[in-house]
């Protein structure tokens, strides 16, 4: 059978990247949203994993031998990030059972899996660093878990083989997006150029000292796809993150060259992006309209709320990604390159200037 592959949550950071090389490798690529965007190559579906009927009606003509959820929808607290979010992955695999052509389910959750739920993060008794998959599970709630267990039990119902990918902060390009640090500091730094104010970190003194790791969208979709087609990569879980680790001290200064703008001191004072960016909506309008950009809502590009609980963290962390080396992925990504490329991408579509 030939791979046709579906994309649950194509329009974000994760899907847009996973969509993409995946058509470059020649697969049958459908992709679900909410609300589809055209993709060269791309079928496109538009569903509500929250509305089991109507996804099933969208998804009866579609037989994919493989699937790639990275979607998620974020609520007011972590039972209701349960509730809505274990049930967005169990409708999915119910309405695609009917046509038993589902041979791989592969599940991207993240970090959280040992930092907490964001009623919590990064509190409590945490696994050391360098986080390493037989670490388990915290004891507390957490929604990926009910999201892992979901495809475990569909998995051990329908007999297909899964995949858990746990990546960390996500470096990649999406408008809209909920949780999206790359973007957020593309246009913190042009604002920041564009009216002569300081280029601040923001975060605390433990993550502009201490070591850190990221994971470019492209590296993470290399990694899907590796775990999809490598059968002794079939029912585990990785982590997967670039292969470098870097501190923000040098990493704010790099962001600040390719800008052009001068970088202040850390001074141990803690700056969040919340409130640093509360009022430049009408700013961003302003850029926009003077370089004709392609989106003038700042909303739709920043998230400064998930920048400033990554870089608020009061530990130090950092990804081992043996597992994954042991059986055979071996690809790797400079953590500053990847930002520049994504800033290129950003100019090239006109999101900034």
């Amino acid at each position: 059978m030939a791979n046709h592959a579906l994309i649950v949550g194509a329009t974000g950071i994760i899907g847009s990247a996973a969509s993409e090389l995946l058509v470059e490798k020649g697969w049958t690529v459908s992709a679900l949203a909410r609300r589809p965007r055209e993709m060269a190559g791309v079928r496109k579906i538009e569903a509500d994993l929250l509305d089991a009927a109507s996804l099933g009606e969208a998804l009866q003509d579609t037989a994919p031998t493989h699937v790639f959820i990275s979607s998620w929808l974020r609520q007011a607290t972590e039972a209701d990030n349960i509730r809505v979010n274990g049930t967005m992955v169990r409708n999915l695999l119910d309405a695609l059972r009917p046509a038993s052509s589902v041979k791989h389910v592969a599940l991207v959750t993240g970090l959280k899996h040992y930092l907490g739920p964001f009623e919590a993060y990064g509190k409590g008794v945490l696994p050391q660093t360098p986080f390493r998959e037989e670490q388990g599970r915290l004891a507390g709630e957490n929604f990926y878990y009910a999201q892992e267990d979901e495809v475990f039990a569909a998995a051990a119902r329908d007999g297909f083989n899964w995949s858990i990918h746990r990546p960390h902060t996500i470096i990649g390009k999406a408008v809209g997006n909920a949780m999206n640090m790359g973007t957020t500091l593309a246009v913190y730094a042009t604002i920041s150029k564009a009216i002569g104010r300081p280029f601040h970190f923001p975060g605390v003194e433990m993550q502009w000292t201490g070591l850190t790791d990221m994971t470019s969208a492209s590296q993470l979709a290399r990694h899907l796809l590796w775990a999809a087609t490598t059968p002794r990569a079939a029912n585990e879980d990785f982590n997967v993150v670039n292969g470098d680790v870097f501190r923000w001290k040098w990493m704010w200064g790099r962001i600040a060259d390719w800008f052009k703008i001068e970088p202040t001191t850390f001074d141990g004072t803690v700056r969040p992006l919340e409130s640093q960016m509360g009022e430049d909506a009408a700013i961003w309008r302003k850029i926009a309209k003077k370089h004709g950009l392609a989106v003038s809502d700042i909303d739709q590009l920043v998230s400064p709320w998930h920048t400033d609980a990554d870089l608020g963290r009061p530990i130090e962390v950092v990804t081992d990604m043996s597992k994954s080396r042991k059986m055979g992925f071996l690809d790797y990504q400079p953590t500053d390159d990847a930002f520049f490329e994504l800033f290129e991408a950003l100019r090239k579509d006109q999101l900034i200037p």
